[in-house]
C-alpha cells in the first residue's frame, strides 16, 4: 500500500512531484486505464476516488489515483471517516493513492490523524524570501537534478535572483543548461548574471529605493516589476523579508550584537552577508522599520480582499517611501 498527502502552496513543485511520481508508477503503454485524476472537492467524489483504488490495475504496472484539491485533512463529515477507516487498509499494494491540498492539514482532525498512521506527508510550501540558507539549497538541489553545474557565488546569486519562484528556477537553469552544453567548468556568477531576468533582485531594487525615500525611483521600480505582470501578492512578499531582515539587523546591532551572532539568527547561509546588511540600515531608524510591516502587511491584506492591484501597489510604495524621508 503506497498512500501520499502533498500540501502546500507552491503548485508548480507539487506537480513536478505529481508528475515524477506517476511516470514511477505507470506503465507507459497502460497508462490511460491505470490513471484516474478527480477533483476530490466533494464527498462524493473522495468516496469514487477510493472505489476506484480498491480496483486492480489492468496489465502491467500499477494504479495510479489522484485525489486532486482535498479538504479532507481541513473538513471530513463521520460517513466519510468511515469511508476512510474501511477502505484504507484494505487498498491493494498494487495502488499508489495521492490526495493533493493547498491547505495545511488540520492535525487535530481524526481523518488527518488516519492518513498519518499510512500516508507519506509531503510539504510544498514557498520558501521564504529572506531564508537565503535554504533558497540556496534549493537551487543546489535543482541544478543538481537538471545536471547544471553553478559555482558557489553563482548558487548565491541564482537564490537571489528568482527568490521562492520554482517555476522560474526551473526555467531559468533549463536557460543555462542550455547555455553550458557539455562543458564541464562549472557557470559563474557573470555568466549567470548575464542570462538570468532577476524577479527578485528588482524587488529588492524597489525595497532598497524605498529605504532610501527616493518615492520617484520606487514608482518606476515598481512600474517596470508590473509591466511584466509580476503578481502584486510576489512583490510584497520579497519587500516584507527584505524590510524583516533590516528590521532584525538594526534591533541586533542597537543591542550590541556582534555579526556572527547577527548571521546565526538569520541563518544566513554566508555570514559576510551581514557586513552589507549593517550598510543598508545605517541610515534607516529602528523606529520607521518598525512601522513599515504593518504597513506592508496592510497591503498584503488588501490584495487578497481582491483590491485593484496597481493602483494599492502605488499608493502603498507612495506611503512606505515617505516614511523613510
Amino acid at each position: 500500500m503506497q498512500i501520499y498527502l502533498f500540501w502546500g502552496e507552491d503548485d508548480f513543485a507539487m506537480a513536478q512531484a505529481v508528475t515524477s511520481l506517476r511516470q514511477t508508477v505507470l506503465d507507459p503503454n497502460w497508462a490511460s486505464f491505470n490513471y484516474d485524476k478527480i477533483i476530490a472537492d466533494r464527498a462524493d467524489a473522495v468516496v469514487e476516488g477510493l472505489d476506484r483504488a480498491l480496483t486492480p490495475p489492468f496489465g502491467t504496472g500499477s494504479r495510479f489515483v489522484w485525489l486532486a484539491n482535498t479538504t479532507v485533512t481541513q473538513q471530513c463529515s463521520p460517513e466519510l471517516l468511515a469511508q476512510f477507516e474501511r477502505t484504507l487498509p484494505v487498498i491493494p499494494p498494487t495502488t499508489v493513492l495521492l490526495l493533493t491540498s493547498v491547505k495545511k492539514p488540520d492535525s487535530r482532525l481524526k481523518s488527518t490523524k488516519l492518513l498519518k498512521e499510512s500516508a507519506e506527508f509531503r510539504e510544498f510550501s514557498p520558501i521564504p524570501p529572506w531564508n537565503d540558507k535554504e533558497l540556496a539549497q534549493r537551487v543546489r538541489q535543482v541544478a543538481g537534478e537538471m545536471n547544471v553545474k553553478l559555482t558557489a557565488t553563482a548558487i548565491e546569486l541564482l537564490a537571489e535572483s528568482i527568490g521562492s519562484d520554482t517555476r522560474g528556477l526551473y526555467s531559468e537553469l533549463e536557460k543555462l543548461r542550455l547555455f553550458a552544453g557539455n562543458r564541464s567548468q562549472p557557470l559563474n556568477p557573470e555568466e549567470v548574471a548575464a542570462l538570468v531576468h532577476c524577479h527578485a533582485q528588482n524587488t529588492f531594487q524597489l525595497a532598497d529605493a524605498i529605504r532610501e525615500g527616493n518615492t520617484s525611483a520606487a514608482l518606476d521600480l515598481l512600474a517596470g516589476l508590473t509591466g511584466r505582470s509580476e503578481p502584486g501578492l510576489r512583490i510584497v512578499a520579497g519587500l516584507t523579508g527584505k524590510f524583516r531582515i533590516w528590521l532584525w539587523v538594526k534591533a541586533m546591532i542597537q543591542a550590541g550584537d556582534r555579526d556572527d551572532k547577527i548571521a546565526q539568527a538569520l541563518d544566513l547561509g554566508n555570514p559576510k552577508r551581514v557586513y552589507y546588511f549593517r550598510q543598508e540600515v545605517k541610515n534607516a531608524s529602528l523606529e520607521k522599520l518598525q512601522k513599515s510591516l504593518p504597513l506592508l502587511l496592510d497591503l498584503e491584506a488588501s490584495l487578497k480582499r481582491g483590491r485593484e492591484e496597481i493602483s494599492t501597489l502605488q499608493t502603498k510604495v507612495i506611503e512606505l517611501s515617505s516614511l523613510f524621508r
